[in-house]
């Protein structure tokens, strides 16, 4: 039996996660384990609450989300605590999502879905991200059945004992026999984010808005922009090492 921990980001009540949820399900020999933020935690990439306990509830007086469990936390800290102690065993494999809205290019430094799965990723379990392009849930069962069928791709490599991945995959809002097929993609990049939006409270006090994401700056052939833009789902294999190696040598050359 191949044991799936499923997360998000939007919610556990989000229509992303029941859809994928109820995908995955149907697969023979997987089970699926829910274990999801309380409310909506967009952009929250990997944080992790350090500063205030944890709790976790059981999801009651919903069919649509029996069985699964809810923290009032971040997407990183559902996976943080279930890893760590919460399942007791060890998942085959992390997946995070369906996300509201598109992931891709600088996205996926903000993204609370890409940082559920990097979680999952860091404690040495395989994990995907499932993003669809445009927010509204359209066409949500065909990208939660298109989801379900690539990790049924991926289960027998589970057996393999490889080194832990990480995909950031992104599927156009589009009914699946619309869906032009599979691009394995490097991210994009934006432009900067729109202007900081700034309105006055009640109290006559200014409030701060995060402005929009800036549009696609670099979103060449062989982009995760590109090949979605062009009707394709798009996978982008991912790393944490952060490391600047080209210029490795320049900078010890600077400090020597």
């Amino acid at each position: 039996m191949i044991k799936i921990l499923l997360c998000n980001d939007d919610g556990f009540q989000a229509a992303g996660i029941i859809a994928l949820y109820h995908a995955l399900c149907k697969m023979p020999n997987v089970s699926v384990e829910v274990i999801a933020p309380e409310h909506n935690n967009s952009a929250k990439s990997n944080a992790l609450t350090l500063n205030a306990p944890l709790y976790v509830y059981d999801s009651q007086g919903d069919s649509r989300t029996n069985g699964f469990r809810y923290v009032n936390g971040t997407p990183a800290d559902c996976m943080h605590i279930a890893l760590t102690g919460l399942l007791g065993y060890q998942p085959d494999l992390v997946v995070s999502g369906i996300n509201n809205g598109a992931n891709m290019g600088d996205d996926t430094v903000y993204s609370g879905t890409v940082g559920a799965a990097m979680e999952g990723y860091l404690f040495g379990v395989p994990a995907i991200a499932f993003s669809q392009t445009k927010k509204g849930w359209a066409h949500l069962d065909d990208a939660a059945a298109y989801a379900a069928s690539l990790v049924g791709k991926l289960l027998p490599g589970l057996d393999k004992k490889l080194p832990p991945w990480l995909l950031n995959v992104n599927i156009p809002n589009l009914p699946n026999s619309q869906i032009k097929g599979l691009q394995v993609t490097r991210l994009g990049r934006r432009h900067a984010a729109e202007p900081v939006v700034t309105q006055q409270s009640p109290r006559g006090e200014t409030m701060y808005w995060i402005g929009a994401a800036g549009p696609a700056k670099d979103d060449a052939m062989g982009t995760d922009f590109h090949a979605t833009r062009e009707g394709f789902v798009s996978v982008t294999p991912l790393q944490c090492d952060m490391t600047d190696l080209d210029r490795l040598p320049f900078w010890a050359q600077s400090f020597s």
